[in-house]
């Protein structure tokens, strides 16, 4: 478990005042594990995707009931490729194993963030912070509020 990671995320929000729910659960591999493990609806997940874009990686963050629309994220940044970060980058640059990311660039990870207009849809999300075995839930008005992301269409329906 990144206990630095989930640490700054706890500490932010306190700092900000926002009301949230932590779960200790079995760790989860898949968002709809993690959906059952949370007793919530896979469409409030929120899936955390390290994807470089050009010469940058960026945090993308979309519903876990639907699918990255790469095409979508060439053309808003007018980028040639684009690619998923490999295990090992991922582990490089944050020091997080697949499936633990949680949906936050700077201050608490050290990139842009972009979310799909599919978390807007929700009155919460929920995440793994940090951990397989550890997630936030809280409410998308001030997930939005103190992740600042960039919001642009970038999800598919499965």
């Amino acid at each position: 478990m990144n206990v630095t990671i989930l640490q700054a995320i706890r500490d932010l929000l306190k700092q900000e005042g926002i009301t949230y729910w932590e779960l200790q659960h079995p760790p989860t591999f898949t968002s709809e594990e993690a959906a059952r493990a949370r007793g919530e609806d896979l469409r409030i997940g929120g899936k955390a995707l390290l994807i470089k874009v050009g010469d940058a990686f960026r945090l993308f963050v979309l519903s876990a009931a639907l699918k990255v629309d790469s095409q979508a994220i060439r053309r808003h940044f007018q980028a040639r490729k684009i690619r998923f970060a490999t295990a090992a980058e991922l582990q490089e640059l944050t020091g997080l194993v697949p499936g633990s990311v949680p949906p936050f660039g700077k201050p608490i990870l050290p990139f842009d963030l972009c979310v799909d207009p599919s978390i807007l849809a929700n009155q919460k999300i929920a995440f793994n912070a940090g951990s397989l075995e550890t997630s936030i839930i809280m409410g998308v008005e001030d997930y939005i509020k103190i992740s600042k992301p960039v919001t642009f269409s970038f999800a598919l329906n499965t």
